[in-house]
């Protein structure tokens, strides 16, 4: 056991003498040490019920022989800190989240992990670690919060977004903003669509790090939360015992057929790059292009909010990410001879059935052949850009126009409120990748603008966009304008080319205009200079590679 390192022999008298200080007995450093990775905090509704959870983990832990000691996460709420210059901060703190684990614990020599996250960085940041760190590990999250209700409709946090962009279009007034504002958000839990955390604690099934019904019990259902919590906890004893650890489970089969379920259910395009992270902390190969090549074989057969009007609660009704991943096996687009934390995955999918076909059609009747996430390529992204593609309204899979440029986010909000963005015209928006950011911004508070306000255009960026976002919007963009990417050279009033089902992205400028252009660029001056942030623009790589720390 890795825990002996610490308890064990006459020199570490001291280490037992400290676990005596906080009430462990020479009974409790005999079993298995089992950590309680516990992101709880005040400041996100998706977290803010987890210590109900770490206390059922805990019984679960004990009951199966196991010694449960809890420690904790930081979390940030995106939501919080969209549209200004806290949303620097989501995906840099991945890093914070994935490195703070690492170090707390190896250096006290648990046997095990059960990881306890819910919203978008989080669940990413501990699943990097457990595969980083090879330590037999769990997740169970907190659950998606359920849908509110407004006028008879099923609505969430991103209605509300769009809602600001009705406000200021004239179509609703404050009163009626006021009221859905205060029906959106019902409870505790990640927010209710198919956004990036319940898409990412879908995927953490998927993966088989979880188990089912790890991403789609609402956090509501706080009895059947609390029971998944205490398997869980029993679940990592085992493990522990056994020594099954994540790269046992995170395989490259695993990482295709989270891939799959990914582009059935149609999920958030920020997917691609936290599956790119995790793989590389694996050490599994995956390829940016492997996202596109699955989606050409995978049919999108669940169509959720925000690109849909079902939500998560409707999914787990309607069988889960098990009855999703039953059918795709069924016409052979997952293996089902993968390890998960409890077993096969074919074991896990007996029983396995659509209980709602409105909400998870069969393959054979998807809403569309192909899946829900596309990669670009072209003279504007060489290295790739990321689409939601299921999220798309069909007259805007191809579509061209003028360029409006802008070098930040605020430039491009500014404008759009100023009514100055105009039907047909493509917004630009650089400086905003991994490095120029720094930290990728998401960007959905000008796509739920533009979307309230009705325009009909698109928007490119290096940065990239919540998975409350719909429309043409197409992220990622790599190489960064920051680090001297086509993005950087496009000017006011190019021409923009988007062909999302032939897979294209390019300026309507020669080669030889973008040269010349590329002659005269300079560097710009970085926008944060000191603090974590600028440590990190030094350090990240691209987001084509996952964003991470190099």
């Amino acid at each position: 056991m890795r825990s002996h390192a610490v308890t064990k022999g006459s020199t570490r008298a001291a280490h037992r003498a400290l676990f005596h200080a906080m009430g462990y007995g020479p009974e409790d450093l005999n079993k298995p040490l089992i950590g309680v990775v516990n992101a709880f905090n005040e400041i996100i509704p998706g977290h803010n019920h987890l210590g109900e959870l770490a206390a059922a983990v805990k019984l679960g832990i004990a009951s199966a022989g196991g010694t449960p000691i809890e420690f904790p996460a930081i979390g940030i709420c995106d939501g919080i800190a969209m549209g200004h210059a806290g949303m620097r901060y989501p995906l840099a703190s991945r890093e914070l989240i994935a490195d703070s684990l690492e170090a707390m614990a190896v250096a006290h020599g648990f046997d095990g992990l059960v990881l306890i996250p819910n919203c978008d960085k989080i669940v990413p940041g501990m699943l990097m670690a457990a595969a980083r760190i090879n330590v037999p590990s769990v997740v169970v999250s907190g659950g998606p919060m359920l849908a509110g209700r407004y006028q008879g409709k099923d609505i969430s946090v991103s209605t509300i977004f769009e809602a600001a962009g009705r406000f200021e279009a004239g179509k609703i007034d404050a009163t009626e903003l006021g009221a859905m504002e205060e029906a959106a958000c019902p409870g505790c839990g990640s927010c209710a669509g198919l956004f990036t955390a319940n898409t990412m604690n879908c995927l953490a099934e998927a993966l088989g790090m979880a188990l089912p019904g790890n991403g789609t019990i609402p956090a509501a259902n706080s009895g059947a939360r609390k029971r998944l919590a205490k398997q869980a906890g029993r679940l990592a004893v085992e493990l522990a015992l056994t020594d099954r650890k994540p790269r046992d489970i995170l395989t490259r089969q695993a990482f295709e057929n989270a891939i799959a379920v990914d582009m059935a259910i149609g999920g958030s395009s920020n997917t691609v790059l936290h599956l790119l992270a995790i793989a590389h902390e694996a050490e599994v190969a995956l390829p940016l292009e492997l996202f596109d090549a699955i989606s050409g074989k995978t049919p999108y057969i669940s169509k959720l909010s925000p690109g849909g009007t079902f939500h998560l609660q409707d999914l787990n009704e309607a069988g889960g990410i098990s009855a999703v991943l039953a059918e795709l096996a069924g016409i052979g687009a997952v293996k089902t001879d993968c390890l998960t934390v409890d077993g096969i995955l074919a074991k896990r999918l007996d029983g396995a059935a659509i209980n709602r076909p409105e909400v998870i059609r069969s393959a054979a009747e998807p809403y569309r052949p192909t899946g829900g996430i596309a990669i670009l390529k072209g003279n504007l992204a060489p290295d790739g850009a990321v689409v939601k593609e299921s999220a798309v309204a069909d007259d805007m899979l191809v579509f061209s126009g003028p360029a409006r440029v802008f070098d930040s986010e605020e430039a491009a909000i500014e404008s759009i409120l100023a009514r100055k963005i105009k039907d047909g015209e493509v917004v630009v928006i650089r400086y905003e990748g991994p490095k120029g950011g720094p930290g990728m911004r998401e960007m959905l508070n000008p796509t739920a603008v533009i979307t309230g306000m009705g325009l009909r255009v698109a928007l490119l960026t290096d940065g990239r966009f919540s998975g409350a976002t719909r429309g043409a919007c197409i992220g990622h963009i790599a190489p960064e304008a920051m680090e001297g990417g086509p993005l950087a050279l496009v000017e006011e009033g190019d021409t923009i080319i988007i062909d999302i089902p032939g897979r294209r992205l390019e300026v309507g400028a020669s080669e030889a205009e973008l040269e010349r252009r590329r002659a005269v660029w300079q560097t710009p001056a970085p926008k944060v200079d000191k603090g974590y942030l600028a440590r990190y623009a030094k350090l990240v790589g691209s987001a084509s590679q996952g964003a991470v720390l190099k």
